[in-house]
């Protein structure tokens, strides 16, 4: 079934957690399985992928059952773009439809400082990291298509308190983005993409409620 490809990288991903690598050794081969992985748009169910006039908020497509790394799927409306944030782990994200232009930033003396911007398109993948470049904004390239990406964690992103920043004061203010399908309990997969071998067992659990908007 198409939704193997997702439960192989899951797996793929697991096993490389397991190895305890060193953060860039552990970008480098879950950024190959991610790129493997967003080469076919045909696993991702329609339910992750709706779009509303609201700043988008992470759907909890996978957590594992440690809190090791997460993965969600963020959907871009036509023009919508993020503020300017930070991750405070090691990320990889997936562009699997459309385009996204990520601005990277760095934070100095209490300053921001524009460092890059680069459009990542269908296929392809970026890293990032305290220890690489952690502050970015992201934007859908498109002005009349939404855009799908899906983004790797080294943890449980929706429980980790982050920030997003003011540009030209760059003022900091925590957040939390919590998801938009789950608890931050939940583990496992989602509903829509467990098999009945797959379906999480025990603590936490997949369930749909109301959450604040990722970006305050």
């Amino acid at each position: 079934m198409k939704r193997n490809r997702f439960h192989a990288f899951i797996a793929k991903a697991s096993a490389i957690v397991d190895r305890g690598l060193a953060e860039h050794e552990t970008l480098m081969l879950v950024g190959r399985e991610a790129r493997v992985l967003v080469q076919r748009d045909d696993w991702l169910p329609p339910c992750f992928t709706s779009c509303g006039s609201v700043a988008s908020r992470p759907h909890l497509l996978y957590l594992d059952p440690m809190e090791r790394f997460s993965v969600v799927s963020f959907t871009w409306a036509p023009g919508q773009q993020t503020p300017i944030h930070d991750h405070r782990t090691w990320a990889v994200i997936g562009m699997l439809r459309g385009a996204e232009i990520g601005d990277r930033f760095l934070y100095e003396a209490g300053a921001l400082k524009r460092t890059s911007s680069a459009t990542l398109r269908a296929g392809g993948i970026e890293l990032v990291s305290p220890s690489v470049g952690d502050i970015h904004r992201v934007a859908n390239a498109s002005a009349t298509r939404m855009s799908v990406s899906i983004h790797v964690y080294g943890g449980n992103i929706g429980k980790i308190s982050r920030h997003v920043f003011e540009p030209r004061s760059g003022a900091r203010m925590a957040f939390v983005s919590g998801y938009a399908n789950a608890d931050t309990l939940a583990f496992g997969y989602a509903p829509q993409l467990a098999t009945a071998e797959a379906r999480p067992e025990g603590r936490g659990r997949h369930v749909t409620r109301d959450t604040p908007p990722a970006w305050p």
